[in-house]
């Protein structure tokens, strides 16, 4: 094993925290920066009708990148335990599961370029002004999946075995590819909307030989076999039950954005649908650093907990938590006091930044909570307790903000659409705190002194 996975049970949780999580901070910070600078360019290059059609078509990426986060995730999780046990060959064999699942999956969206693209964004709330925007966004995203679905699930394995350096660079390269890329192809080519995605998927092409370069010369704990590559039924149920959580975390974050656009566009208009694909993009750029901490701590908790290192365990949840507390503090402080500026950047239409600003003060009202929903699904996911980081991980979205979503416009309007995210913020950080509070033992002992609830929950229980 090498000695970037050996790490993960000796060095000083604090500075392996660091280690791991700042690096997916900064991966993170600049793909999320990548997302702001692609509708930034959107915006200023093609206008609001551009934007909202890749608001509109995003969801159907965010369905791509949610089986790739089932298969990654819930595959670093069996690779850090597998590893965390000494069991370099189970690890290599999960491995070689999740690349042929990639290839698989990406078949999907390959046939869906060429059959069922205009009707799915139809259904997803496309109008007659925002179809062509939309489908000449999707069509070469779709045509490129593989390498999306190479690269975002790579990741999450690259980061298990303990690299979290190079998977930093996994997600710098292509993100800096496509700002460089993005204005040659939006404004030198003239391919508006279009030139953005064909500038992704090159991005996400080149990053994917640099991964393949990375496990083909070894420098990964894991190796290819081509033995490995034939699907076990069994491997393949534990990483898809453990993933799960990802899934519906994904699927439910596209579903969101589907069920905004038809209420904005039934209460308001496609202005407003423009309006939220900015906003969202502001969202997501404030999130992703609390996730990054969330990738550190995972490979740490997996570890130690097929090592049975418990007191390791207790400690990496309470740093954790405390360093996401601090961060979902700073985003609220800056939403409320600077949201015209954060507008100003993607826009000089005065509405625009009006309508933005006022949904930005509502939408991160409650945004201190946010860092401790972010983390708890993650800390039983991170165990292999499918079951509550299913329900975590629904909480928010499903269970929460989409009814809400549906219900309040019709007692307030557009406006009702932005109050839908405060209130599940509330609701969602209340079930956090139930379930950590329920199971507070769960994290601070090893696997054979867990309560009863675990010990029902096997890896391959759905």
């Amino acid at each position: 094993m090498k000695e970037q996975s050996q790490r993960l049970g000796t060095q000083p949780i604090p500075k392996l925290l660091a280690n791991l999580s700042i690096p997916a901070m900064i991966g993170m910070f600049v793909m999320a920066l990548y997302n702001v600078i692609d509708t930034l360019f959107i915006a200023r290059g093609v206008g609001i009708l551009g934007v909202s059609g890749v608001s509109i078509g995003f969801p159907v990426m965010m369905i791509i990148m949610a089986i790739s986060a089932a298969v990654g995730i819930g595959g670093a999780s069996v690779i850090s335990r597998r590893l965390g046990e000494n069991k370099p060959e189970e690890a290599d064999q999960v491995f070689g599961n999740i690349l042929f699942m990639i290839v698989a999956v990406s078949s999907f969206g390959l046939i869906g370029a060429f059959t069922f693209l205009e009707p799915l964004l139809k259904l997803f709330g496309a109008t007659e002004n925002i179809l062509p925007y939309a489908t000449d966004y999707l069509f070469p995203i779709m045509l490129g999946s593989i390498f999306f679905s190479f690269a975002f699930t790579t990741n999450s394995i690259i980061r298990s075995e303990g690299n979290s350096k190079f998977a930093m660079m996994t997600m710098i390269i292509p993100a800096v590819l496509n700002i460089i890329l993005d204005p040659i192809f939006i404004f030198g080519l003239n391919m508006g909307v279009q030139g953005a995605s064909v500038a992704t998927v090159l991005s996400q092409a080149t990053v994917t030989l640099v991964v393949l370069n990375y496990f083909l010369k070894g420098r990964s704990s894991l190796t290819i076999k081509a033995a490995y590559l034939k699907p076990q039924w069994n491997v393949i149920r534990e990483i898809l039950t453990i993933g799960m959580p990802a899934f519906i975390r994904q699927v439910s974050g596209s579903g969101m954005m589907i069920a905004i656009n038809l209420m904005l566009i039934k209460f308001g208009g496609e202005f407003e649908v423009g309006v939220f694909g900015i906003v969202q993009k502001l969202a997501m750029f404030t999130i992703m650093p609390m996730i990054g901490v969330l990738q550190g701590m995972q490979p740490i908790i997996g570890y130690n907990y097929g090592a049975n290192n418990d007191s390791r365990l207790k400690e990496t949840v309470l740093l954790g938590m405390k360093v996401v507390t601090v961060i979902s503090t700073g985003i609220f402080v800056v939403m409320m006091v600077f949201p015209e500026g954060l507008m100003n950047i993607f826009t000089g239409d005065a509405e625009t930044i009006e309508t933005g600003a006022y949904a930005i003060r509502i939408m991160f009202a409650l945004a201190m909570l946010i860092g401790a929903q972010v983390v708890s699904g993650g800390l039983y996911q991170a165990l292999g307790m499918a079951k509550p980081a299913l329900i975590l991980s629904m909480a928010r979205q499903v269970l929460f903000l989409i009814p809400l979503v549906l219900i309040l416009p019709n007692f307030f309007g557009v406006t009702g659409v932005w109050l839908a995210f405060p209130l599940s913020d509330l609701l969602a950080f209340a079930l956090s705190m139930i379930f950590l509070y329920k199971d507070r033992r769960l994290f601070f002992k090893s696997k054979k002194d867990a309560p009863p609830y675990e010990a029902t929950e096997k890896p391959f229980s759905i």
